[in-house]
């Protein structure tokens, strides 16, 4: 159930002025930032612009809908005018007039998160408009939206007083000639604002065309991951097959020199392998087809895999695996499968930068009893702070004095920030150099379903 904040009459040509400066009040006391400040009010503007030149008139009211998820403005312009001609080829974006109203009610749909159009020659025209309050805006409340739209009714009675002041001014002061001049030099500026406005119109409507490119080429990225990570697979399985082959003596005796050789070529098909399998996994996640299969599993019984799992990849004996207590903790409704590959991934690259000392896995209930972390904290190399966050992007990797040894290629930890966002959770780490670095993930205890469903959604991160 909406909420009205303040209505408007379109009476006055300078009534369209006040229409965008309270569209632009109403969205800054909303909590939305400048750029959609601006948006919104050039949309109310080239609306509220065309009610007065088609109809002569209309209404503006400004409402918010705070129980909706999200949050949103609501605006409606109508008016009792002809109502508009060809409104389809205008909704289509092929309707040019010498006036320039298509292009406007075109691009005012790219600035709205919903723009509805309603016009009959009976009843005339209603312009529905909508855009979202941002994700992290606060509730407000009723009082608040009492004090928000009180302020807008002062402003109001305020310019009303100050307008006739400087008629009344105007009247005494000046001859009919310079009324007349004043007029002209207004109507002037009105049209230089009017075609302004338009422009930035049309400037959004542009970018707007830019995103739905950049988004395309996104699919077209992912399809192509996808399509060339199927195309490997294939030859990879046939040189480990090989490798294999020839390493178990199969087809005769190897040289110390031969099996040496093979040995390399089967690491580094296994190593080719792992990325391919990276690849097709974040092109599955941005297109929106990995599946999530949410299931009751307890924590101790996850460790004792994992550490099944595990520990034939401990060959330093320098480095020591250790599993906390899991022990207490609440069962989880979750995907196991994703998040043991999160984990896998964490104590992989623990192995690879922890020269000696202790990996150590571990999980812990949250204060808000509705989410626990799992954590793997090493003591290895460290990462400075100003790295922490290139290594959650694709191929982002830091140089250090182990590069050289261990290779990698920047997609594990990307891999594991996409899939807990599927699992409604989050990664992070907390590291220094010298002392070590704990990953962790934080996932809900009871992942919903409807979760699930937002996730899944093409193009969804984290």
């Amino acid at each position: 159930m909406s909420t009205q904040i303040f209505r408007l009459r379109l009476e006055r040509e300078q009534d369209v002025v006040s229409a965008r400066r309270t569209a632009r009040d109403i969205a800054a006391g909303l909590g939305f930032s400048t750029l959609d400040q601006t948006r919104i009010a050039s949309a109310v503007s080239e609306i509220a612009r065309n009610a007065f030149m088609y109809a002569r008139g209309g209404e503006v009211v400004f409402a918010f809908d705070g129980a909706g998820k999200p949050q949103a403005l609501l605006i409606d312009v109508s008016d009792h005018g002809p109502g508009i001609r060809d409104l389809q080829e205008v909704l289509d974006g092929n309707y040019r007039s010498s006036t320039g109203m298509g292009r406007g009610i075109a691009g005012t749909r790219r600035l709205m998160d919903r723009c509805v159009i309603d016009s009959a020659p009976q009843r005339g025209t209603r312009v529905s408009m909508l855009r979202f309050l941002p994700a992290d805006a606060s509730r407000l409340s009723i009082a608040e939206l009492d004090r928000l739209a009180r302020g807008l009714g002062q402003q109001a009675v305020e310019a009303a007083a100050a307008d006739e002041m400087q008629q009344q001014s105007r009247e005494l002061l000046s001859t009919l000639a310079e009324l007349r001049d004043r007029q002209d030099e207004l109507g002037r500026l009105t049209h230089e604002l009017e075609a302004t406005n338009r422009g930035v119109v049309a400037l959004y409507a542009e970018l707007d065309e830019r995103a739905d490119e950049l988004r395309r080429a996104d699919m077209m990225k992912t399809r192509f991951l996808s399509n060339m990570s199927h195309e490997l697979r294939t030859p990879l399985s046939s040189i480990r097959a090989l490798s294999n082959l020839l390493l178990n003596r199969l087809d005769g005796d190897l040289s110390a020199e031969q099996e040496r050789q093979v040995e390399l070529i089967r690491q580094a098909a296994e190593n080719l392998s792992d990325i391919v399998n990276d690849l097709l996994d974040l092109a599955k996640i941005e297109a929106g087809k990995t599946e999530v299969y949410p299931a009751r599993f307890e924590v101790p019984a996850l460790f004792a895999a994992l550490r099944a799992m595990l520990t034939p990849l401990l060959t330093d004996p320098a480095v020591s695996l250790h599993f906390n207590d899991a022990t207490g903790l609440p069962a989880l409704h979750s995907d196991e499968a994703k998040l043991t590959q999160i984990l896998r991934n964490f104590v992989s690259n623990a192995l690879k930068f922890t020269e000696r000392g202790e990996i150590r896995v571990g999980a812990r209930l949250e204060p808000d009893g509705e989410n626990i972390t799992f954590f793997v904290a090493d003591t290895g190399i460290g990462i400075a702070a100003e790295h922490q966050q290139v290594i959650f992007e694709e191929f982002g990797q830091v140089q250090n004095r182990l590069q050289q040894r261990v290779k990698g290629t920047g997609l594990g930890l990307p891999l594991c920030r996409k899939l807990a966002a599927l699992l409604g959770g989050y990664v992070g780490v907390n590291s220094e150099p010298g002392l070590g670095s704990t990953f962790h993930v934080t996932l809900p205890i009871q992942l919903q379903v409807d979760d699930v469903a937002d996730s899944e959604m093409p193009g969804a991160l984290p």
